[in-house]
């Protein structure tokens, strides 16, 4: 299966990093409350990162190095094709 690790800005400026195998499901269950408890209360603006490829395993490893990075390190990361935010 094609695990996937994501960073969304949200409407607070704060960043939310995630793993998933289906994103825009994911995003949806964001959007609705649904998802993690972390968007009761802001909402997700937009994906201002993606990585692919991963394994269960390997994406829940991914997520939590990236987790550990301060915001510098997030921008850095996040500074791709996927838009300047």
């Amino acid at each position: 299966m094609n695990w996937q690790v994501y960073i969304i800005l949200c409407s607070d400026n704060s960043l939310y990093t995630g793993i998933t195998t289906d994103l825009a499901r994911r995003l949806r269950m964001h959007a609705e409350g649904k998802g993690a408890r972390y968007f009761r209360g802001r909402r997700p603006e937009k994906v201002v990162y993606l990585e692919t490829g991963h394994t269960r395993s390997s994406a829940g490893r991914r997520e939590a190095e990236i987790k550990k990075l301060n915001r510098a390190e997030k921008r850095l990361l996040a500074c791709s094709p996927l838009g300047d935010w």
